[in-house]
């Protein structure tokens, strides 16, 4: 045995004799999928696992084939006066995987065809950019979250505008639906998480904690926990039912961007300004890895539907998988 793996060891039982779990070993980066020419502010998996979809600064939505890494279609949206940026900050599946939904330019949202990537609708309504789109669990609604300070829920059959929330003070960074369907949550640059009832449109409970903007909302799948992470840092998950904040995950060294659970609702990721990608270990409340690969922000990340593998965006302007599958 070599001195280095005598230290590594002795480390090691140094944390077992104090309880401590250490992380376990980092998760190995499968493919890097090149194509965008600007960010990447955002990343998710079709419901089947067989289509990747980003959506970038440089105005298009590139849909990959995860088992090859090779690009299958490239959707292109066009800057208007209103926004000559051509900025999509947020793409998301419809649970049938027929439609994609998208923030386009002109502070609308589009709904586009899967397979042909022909356009199905236009949503007009927000008087700001919109940069989070979420579909409830039967894919009847779509909510919109924007920096007009509004969350928007959208009749995804007829494209009308059925609501809008408001409460926050500030832009509104994400929006998330509960498994069950029957809360939404939005994450603020207020500060705060705000809990909605769909059917109605009033909110149900404000969660403080976070000390600076939040800009990532997800719920655990069996949705009795909510996860947000937020610019001071820091990850917090919130017990459903009461509003009460469970536990802070820290380790990151910069704002968090972004948070996933796993489907097995035992891991939870988080991707930070300061470029990794950290894997938790919700119960006990331990970082299991962290993911290196970045050579900037990393502003999404997504499991797929098989829990073996989580795509991750990149303002370095690419997208990322990774092998996840924990380790025993």
């Amino acid at each position: 045995m070599t001195h280095g793996k005598m230290v590594v060891g002795l480390v090691m039982a140094v944390l077992v004799v104090l309880g401590v779990q250490a992380p376990t070993a980092q998760a190995q980066e499968k493919a890097t999928l090149k194509g965008h020419t600007s960010f990447v502010w955002s990343v998710a998996w079709s419901p089947d696992g067989k289509t990747l979809a980003s959506a970038s600064a440089d105005g298009m939505v590139r849909l990959w084939d995860p088992a090859t890494g090779k690009e299958k279609a490239a959707l292109k949206e066009k800057a208007t006066l209103e926004k000559l940026e051509r900025d999509i900050h947020s793409v998301a599946w419809s649970p049938d995987g027929k439609t994609l939904a998208l923030e386009s330019a002109g502070y609308t949202v589009k709904l586009r065809n899967s397979a042909a990537g022909k356009e199905k609708a236009t949503l007009k309504g927000h008087t700001d950019s919109v940069v989070s789109v979420a579909w409830s669990p039967d894919g009847k609604t779509l909510a919109s979250g924007s920096w007009d300070k509004t969350v928007k829920q959208w009749d995804a059959a007829t494209g009308k505008d059925k609501a809008t929330l408001k409460g926050h003070t500030q832009h509104v960074l994400s929006v998330s639906f509960s498994p069950d369907g029957q809360t939404l949550a939005s994450g603020s640059w207020d500060g705060t998480v705000k809990l909605w009832d769909p059917a109605t449109g009033k909110e149900k409970a404000t969660l403080t904690g976070h000390t600076r903007g939040v800009e990532s909302v997800s719920w655990s799948p069996d949705g009795k926990t909510l996860a947000s992470g937020s610019e001071d840092s820091t990850v917090k998950l919130w017990e459903a039912a009461t509003g009460k904040e469970r536990t802070t995950l820290k380790g990151h060294k910069s704002n968090v961007l972004c948070v996933a659970w796993g489907p097995d609702g035992k891991t939870l990721a988080s991707g930070s300004w300061d470029h990794t990608i950290k894997l938790w270990d919700v119960a006990a409340g331990n970082e299991l890895a962290t993911l290196k690969g970045h050579t900037n922000e990393v502003f999404s990340v997504a499991w797929s539907p098989d829990g073996k593998t989580l795509a991750s965006g990149s303002t370095d302007k690419t997208v990322k998988l990774w092998d996840v599958r924990r380790r025993k």
